[in-house]
């Protein structure tokens, strides 16, 4: 094996444990995250997209020239074959065709995991991100709930306190207005016993002018039979007179 498909074989087996080590159950993607912010990691994610840029147009290279190479050895192998030439030379071509074969592998599944490891990186931390959002918005909620508590305690007492107030105030309220419920009836009670003292007098007055009116009458019927009774007398002495002439 070449310096270049040892250095591609390398680069797949640390690509197998790197994904091996972030697909771990007992280490959560917020460790991983944690991980991924030292200082080390923060140098080096400067240059990662270069870096991950540059490492697929390389795989993707050693694996359009391991297609190429099991391509021509193919075409050699079935040639070789049906010419049936010297069996050291058909096991060279055939030993050449599995070694390109080899490479494709190689160089195909490093560039399929380089890929998957990219994926599995940012999905991690993503996943670290959105776990530190919900526990964030799980204090937020826990801190919400007992401050909507609180205030609801607080909203309680202050309830209470307006209603104790209130109470006060309305039992001032009702107080004042039978003050001035019993003023006004004390008022009407006077006013109701002047009425009653002018009703009484004018009463009074009505029975004396009606007392005084039947009197007058008495003295005007007695002094009407005093003129009619004088009137009889100055009709008798006239006629008398006239029979003495």
């Amino acid at each position: 094996m070449t310096f270049q498909w040892t250095a591609v074989a390398t680069f797949l087996y640390a690509e197998i444990g790197v994904l091996l080590l972030l697909c771990l159950p007992f280490v959560s993607p917020v460790r991983w995250q944690k991980i991924f912010m030292i200082p080390l990691w923060n140098k080096i994610a400067i240059y990662w997209n270069k870096a991950f840029l540059t490492i697929i147009v390389l795989l993707i290279v050693l694996f359009l020239d391991a297609i190429r190479e099991v391509k021509k050895y193919s075409a050699a192998h079935a040639t070789e074959k049906v010419a049936s030439v010297h069996q050291n030379a058909f096991d060279h071509i055939q030993m050449k065709l599995f070694r390109s074969q080899r490479n494709l592998y190689i160089s195909g599944f490093s560039l399929f995991l380089w890929l998957v490891l990219r994926r599995t990186i940012t999905l991690i931390t993503q996943l670290a991100k959105e776990m530190g959002i919900q526990v964030a918005l799980e204090l937020q909620v826990a801190n919400t709930s007992e401050a909507a508590k609180k205030y609801l305690q607080e909203n309680e007492i202050l309830q209470q306190a307006l209603n104790e107030k209130g109470k006060y105030k309305r039992e001032q309220a009702l107080e004042a207005s039978n003050k001035k419920l019993r003023q006004e009836v004390e008022y009407l009670t006077d006013e109701l016993k002047r009425a009653s003292n002018a009703l009484s007098k004018a009463t009074n007055e009505v029975i004396a002018v009606k007392k005084q009116s039947e009197g007058l009458k008495r003295e005007y019927d007695r002094l009407m039979k005093d003129h009619k009774r004088l009137q009889d007398l100055l009709d008798e002495d006239e006629e008398e007179d006239k029979k003495a002439q």
